[in-house]
């Protein structure tokens, strides 16, 4: 026979693991910042690299005079986040992902499809899902300046919902430090698309492991209606509503746990299709050539996604790689579902875990990857780390009990 008990009052005052924050920590970060400033040949990111290499070198500074880790924290994600974002608003340059979000934005409010009907060169083409256009609407709407650009909305986006994922109580360390981190410093400051989408993943976990089957399907539907990357997220969510009915015992009126997976699965699926729908049925070839062929590598059009991950290496280096390359990525998903249904997540932190560990996998394989897209695993394992011991009995930890 099985039980539930609620968490006890010292698993819900059990301390999250450590974050780095020491001296050690910041001189490797000023490290990476240095070299990407020396080795990148875009503007922005040197700028980013020049002025986050200081911020790292002051809080390593602090770290060294024993100065608190908050306020070591402060100087980090001022110099690696706050003064290159206000040079770079300043002077009116980002990545070119900002620019395509403002332009997505602008065709969907003139043509109802935020997609170039003859894309050319790689700068024509929007490989996001029509909800990414949202972040461009303030610009489209009330023209270009600091406050309408779209990363700054992406960045209030990912940070919003990041904390509101994490315990109450204990946000401020957490959100100082993987804002500071430089995959996630970088993007804030330069602009980047995969920020929200992560967060949006981690608050649709955070609100499934809450037995909020509505809101989590909301939120992820929402996150699914911006990039492709988040569409693991849902069966990972409907795995951890759905592993308590596969434990309680079904004789002592448990909570219908497979009909809340059944409701997130479904307001999951309707939110995304409304926002992807419509955009889509506009122009369904315009939609199969940006968001389908061009990050598959189907284009004449090269992607300028191009780090040197084995997925890339196949693809331009191997006879037939590209092919191998999608059959590997094919069989990553194929083992992350099978995990799913042979040993389903029975903790939101679990359900990061795995969810990270098949993003991880896809971002290898894919053919057209970067080093950016690692700030997907990344935030999932740090919200896992961090976010394991909720502030209140949201999870039932199962003990099953053998009956004579």
């Amino acid at each position: 026979m099985a039980t539930t008990t609620p968490l006890t009052s010292s698993d819900q005052r059990r301390k999250p693991p450590p974050i780095p924050s020491g001296t050690l920590w910041w001189v490797v970060c000023s490290a990476a910042a240095l070299g990407l400033a020396a080795c990148s040949s875009l503007g922005p990111h040197r700028v980013w690299g020049t002025a986050a290499a200081l911020g790292y070198l002051a809080a390593a500074l602090l770290a060294v005079r024993r100065r608190s880790p908050r306020a070591a924290g402060a100087v980090a994600v001022t110099g690696a986040v706050l003064l290159p974002l206000l040079w770079l608003l300043a002077v009116d340059r980002a990545q070119l992902e900002v620019r395509v979000v403002a332009r997505s934005a602008g065709l969907l409010l003139a043509e109802g499809t935020p997609y170039l009907q003859r894309p050319l060169v790689p700068e024509d083409f929007n490989p996001y899902l029509p909800g990414m256009a949202v972040f461009g609407l303030p610009e489209a709407v009330a023209g270009t300046g600091p406050v309408t650009d779209p990363r700054l909305w992406m960045g209030a986006a990912f940070l919003g919902a990041f904390a509101l994922a994490l315990p109450a109580g204990s946000r401020s360390a957490p959100l100082r430090w993987i804002a500071a981190c430089p995959l996630v410093a970088l993007p804030l400051a330069v602009g980047g698309v995969d920020l929200p989408v992560a967060g949006l993943m981690c608050l649709g976990l955070a609100l499934a492991g809450g037995g909020r089957a509505g809101a989590a399907g909301l939120a992820l539907g929402v996150a699914a209606a911006l990039k492709w990357t988040a569409w693991p997220a849902i069966p990972v969510a409907l795995a951890l509503l759905a592993v308590a009915s596969r434990s309680a015992d079904r004789g002592e009126g448990r909570r219908p746990a497979e009909r809340a997976a059944r409701r997130c699965g479904l307001v999951a699926l309707l939110t995304a299709a409304a926002l992807v729908l419509p955009a889509a049925l506009r122009d369904p070839a315009a939609f199969r050539a940006h968001v389908v062929d061009f990050p598959l590598g189907l284009t004449d059009a090269v992607s300028s996604a191009a780090s040197p991950l084995p997925g890339h290496l196949l693809a331009t280096h191997v006879p037939g790689g590209r092919t191998l390359a999608l059959l590997l990525l094919g069989v990553s998903a194929l083992l992350l579902a099978l995990s799913l249904l042979l040993r389903p997540p029975e903790t939101p932190a679990d359900a990061a875990a795995r969810l990270a560990l098949g993003l991880l996998l896809a971002i290898a394989f894919m053919p057209a990857s970067r080093f950016g897209y690692l700030v997907h695993p990344l935030v999932l394992a740090v919200w896992a780390a961090v976010g394991e011991t909720p502030g209140r009995p949201w999870l039932l930890r199962v003990r099953k009990q053998v009956s004579r």
